[in-house]
């Protein structure tokens, strides 16, 4: 028997037009490329979307054309997903910190029709000029006067609003039309794009905002310095408004101080953000001695925060939200809320629970599996590749047939590429990625545990370990350190001893490498695959 309710596709652009209506003191405030401060409201990004979209359709984009953005977090951006998706086209946002030929790939793979440009990104693009896709039509991200000197025909953002109706005639999408691309980055080969949907992309919104309420509720002021071409800013430009939380876009300045100046004068809340990014503010708000006014919590997510990053936080009174996911989760797939009984712990008991990747969100399942494919117990202690599947996670790949067939297993499963474990109280611990654990003599460490335990050492600013060849063990752990004072680093003695009180003997590093900075990837993680190359001859002591 079925049931005898209305269906409603779900629809991207429903979420602005309710923050439009609902939310009339929610809005948008930009740190622009242009050096001033910009305010609108959800009411007017809900105009300004339907004159983009009568500003597209002039182009001819229409439905499931891709607009690709190389841009900041700010107000146009904004405008962009809704506008886009609203009119069933797609929105692809392409990370800058690519490599030219990734990003060429990336465009001529999704077949672009549009690309629209942050000023600060015109040169990046002028140096890819011979080799854009034919046809591929520039947009820059400003007003008519402030169109710089360049070999490219670019046509300005505000022209292409200018003079056009502030309505537009949304056409009626099924919900499973395509409506954001997002390509990942990290992994061998070329990037794999994944297409979210607009039921994936109202689902995950809704689910973020009840599962991370204490960030996203109306009148809280949000800080996304994860980026719009990071996955969507994990969710925030749909979560936020639908929440009534506003939003306040750092733009390209993303430094401690200028980060903690933005939060202080716009009476931030929350901010969202990698660990690399928070390592900078807390080097602000130790050279200032305090915290920014207002602020209440902290999402950590992109990669493992370090438990003392957590407790620096924590011991201020800003709560840390660890969070983990994936581009091919929309991203987010768990959240490190405590529950009210988990609240009333030691500190110590707490801090070893929000050093863990959380427990999972509404709409997303997870299973560990051993290298027989088995399924492994949640006891907190088998470790096994994390397998995910809900509605907001990927069925495939798009335009790549043989990734998407490799995507899944035999029940539907999309595979991670962690090593992880699950306690019983639902608490996942990301042990490491399959490719970054070290087999020494057959048996596995983890870089993850000694990574944390290192960066807690009071001459350690970062560091990673990965794995280095052995004659006689296969591999062995090199910790390559950042030390804070380059005239007092830390002693690869000092940092054994920090490390027997937590691992086997047998799981210490060989060796260890300082260096001035660490190479990072294009969404803010470190980069093991440069360092293994860069470390690929690196002759251990004692490994011949």
């Amino acid at each position: 028997m079925h049931g005898m309710m209305m269906h409603q596709p779900l629809s991207i652009l429903e979420i602005l037009r309710y923050a439009a209506g609902a939310h009339p003191g929610g809005e948008v405030v930009s740190a622009r490329v242009e050096g001033d401060l910009h305010r609108e409201s959800y009411a007017g990004a809900w105009r300004r979307a339907a004159q983009l979209a009568h500003g597209l359709a002039g182009l001819g984009i229409g439905r499931g054309d891709r607009v690709a953005t190389l841009a900041w977090n700010g107000y146009r951006h904004f405008e962009l997903y809704y506008g886009v998706s609203g009119m069933g086209a797609v929105c692809h946002t392409i990370n800058p910190r690519l490599s030219a030929e990734q990003m060429l790939y990336i465009l001529g793979h999704a077949g672009d029709r549009v690309l629209c440009v942050d000023l600060t990104f015109v040169p990046l693009v002028e140096k890819l000029a011979d080799h854009l896709p034919p046809g591929l039509t520039l947009v820059a991200l400003c007003a008519r006067e402030d169109l710089p000197e360049s070999r490219l025909e670019l046509l300005a953002y505000e022209d292409l609003l200018a003079g056009q109706p502030e309505n537009y005639d949304w056409p009626d999408l099924p919900e499973d039309t395509a409506a954001g691309l997002c390509y990942t980055s990290g992994t061998t080969g070329n990037p794999k794009g994944a297409l979210y949907t607009h039921r994936s992309s109202v689902l995950h919104a809704m689910t973020v905002s009840i599962c991370l309420s204490k960030s996203l509720c109306e009148g809280a002021r949000v800080l996304p310095v994860v980026p719009l071409f990071h996955v969507n800013a994990w969710g925030l430009p749909y979560a936020a408004p639908l929440a009534g939380a506003s939003l306040v876009m750092p733009g390209p300045k993303l430094d401690g101080a200028s980060l903690f100046d933005l939060m202080e004068a716009e009476g931030v809340t929350s901010a969202w953000g990698v660990p690399t990014v928070w390592q900078g503010l807390q080097a602000e708000i130790a050279e200032r001695g305090r915290h920014p006014e207002g602020l209440r919590t902290v999402v950590v997510g992109g990669s493992a925060a370090p438990r003392s990053m957590i407790e620096a936080f924590e011991a201020a009174g800003v709560e840390v939200i660890h969070a983990w996911g994936m581009t091919e989760m929309s991203p987010v797939g768990t959240h490190g809320l405590l529950s009210e009984p988990m609240q009333d712990l030691p500190f110590e008991e707490r801090m070893t629970l929000k050093s863990k990747q959380g427990r999972r969100i509404f709409g997303v399942e997870l299973k560990i599996v051993g290298e027989d494919g088995a399924r492994l117990p949640h006891d907190g202690e088998a470790a096994g590749e994390l397998f995910v599947r809900g509605n907001t996670v990927v069925s495939g790949y798009f335009g790549n047939e043989a990734a998407s067939a490799e995507a899944l297993d035999g029940e539907g499963w999309f595979g991670t590429g962690d090593v992880a474990s699950i306690d019983p109280e639902g608490f996942l611990t990301i042990r490491d990625r399959t490719k970054d654990l070290i087999k020494s003599g057959g048996e596995w460490i983890s870089s993850i545990d000694l990574e944390n335990i290192a960066v807690a050492h009071p001459k350690v600013a970062s560091c990673a370990v990965i794995a280095v060849p052995h004659p006689k063990w296969d591999e062995r752990p090199l910790l390559v350190v950042v030390p804070k004072d380059a005239g007092d680093p830390p002693t690869l003695e000092e940092l054994h001893a920090a490390m027997l009180a937590h691992v086997a003997k047998w799981q210490l590093p060989d060796d260890m490498a300082l260096v001035e900075d660490l190479p990072l990837t294009a969404t803010g993680k470190v980069s093991k695959l440069t360092l293994r190359a860069r470390f690929a001859d690196h002759v251990l002591p004692g490994g011949g």
